[in-house]
């Protein structure tokens, strides 16, 4: 079947279409292809629902829409999934490789943003714009009678050092940038690295933990690596250390982060991603000290999402003329 004949009769379904697209994208890239149908949301626990929402598609795009192997077996016309994110544990890919379904994800799509929000985190725990804003719009400069004031201590980043745990494109951005504010960089990862310069140096992670004054970490979720920043590990850093994490809520056991910004262990905390997404009520760290929390935006500048869109067309396109793009589940 060619390419001509597959668009007169793909049926696409977008099963959380918003978090990527809420209005200010288009789909016109998938609609070459076919029929294009999209659920802003879909539950992420009632099979039935995802089951029926995929129906007799042929191909489907989720974010975090679960498709595990019982969605699988519901809906065997299924050919394609495509995973707009490049996290793609929300899909049962040995299940889709059974069925001979190919599973695309969106890999460094985001670099420049994350690497980006990574530092305006720091940045802000370090200089506190926002609370010295909050304070003049206050009315506390004007009542002041000095010249200048300020409610939190502040640091200069020249000369800290930065650990990154984690060595791939995102943290190796950020090491650029962090390297352009005159600080240290050194870095752990699972397996050696070279360096991207020589002003950056591969360390143990327990050497990482000794000398780091600021942590960042930029290394996937896995079995290895959950909660690896907990009471053990904190209490091998530095007194007084910051603590930034862009890259997966579970990898902070979160009770003990909050227990050591209470303490001052860690003095300030960044973070734009948390264990359960959206955050639940009881998250320890909304009640600890210094701890800024975002709601997982740090790749949603316009540019990067359009960025992710166009991958993501382009990753089926392949697909369709019979050629493989950022497909996750080959076979060997």
């Amino acid at each position: 079947m060619n390419g001509k004949e597959w668009r007169q009769m793909m049926k696409i379904v977008v099963l959380d279409g918003y978090a990527l697209n809420p209005g200010d994208l288009s789909w016109k890239g998938f609609e070459e292809f076919g029929e294009v149908i999209v659920y802003d949301r879909t539950s992420f626990t009632d099979k039935k629902e995802i089951i029926e929402r995929i129906g007799d598609a042929e191909a489907i795009l989720t974010n975090k829409t679960p498709i595990d192997e019982e969605v699988l077996a519901a809906v065997p016309q299924l050919k394609y999934i495509g995973v707009v994110a490049t996290g793609y544990n929300v899909v049962d890919i040995e299940a889709a490789r059974k069925r001979n379904i190919p599973v695309t994800n969106i890999p460094a799509y985001g670099t420049a943003a994350v690497a980006q929000f990574t530092l305006a985190l720091l940045l802000e725990i370090v200089n506190q714009v926002g609370v010295h804003n909050d304070s003049v719009h206050q009315g506390d400069w004007q009542r002041s009678v000095d010249f200048t004031y300020q409610k939190t201590p502040l640091m200069e980043l020249q000369n800290k050092t930065l650990g990154l745990i984690g060595y791939g494109e995102i943290a190796q951005a950020t090491a650029a940038i962090a390297h352009a504010f005159n600080m240290k960089v050194i870095y752990w990862n699972h397996r050696p690295k070279e360096p991207q310069a020589s002003w950056a140096q591969q360390v143990s992670i327990e050497e990482l933990y000794r000398q780091a004054d600021i942590i960042s970490l930029h290394v996937p979720q896995t079995a290895e690596t959950q909660e690896m920043i907990n009471q053990e590990t904190i209490h091998q850093m530095k007194d007084g250390v910051v603590l930034l994490n862009t890259a997966r809520g579970g990898l902070l056991d979160e009770a003990a982060v909050a227990e050591a910004l209470n303490k001052g262990k860690i003095i300030g905390a960044g973070v734009d991603v948390v264990s359960k997404e959206p955050m639940a009520d009881n998250n320890p760290l909304l009640k600890a000290k210094n701890c800024i929390i975002t709601p997982h935006i740090a790749w949603r500048p316009l540019e990067t999402r359009e960025r992710l869109m166009g991958i993501a067309v382009d990753n089926f396109a392949a697909f369709i003329a019979g050629e493989e793009q950022n497909v996750v589940n080959k076979r060997d």
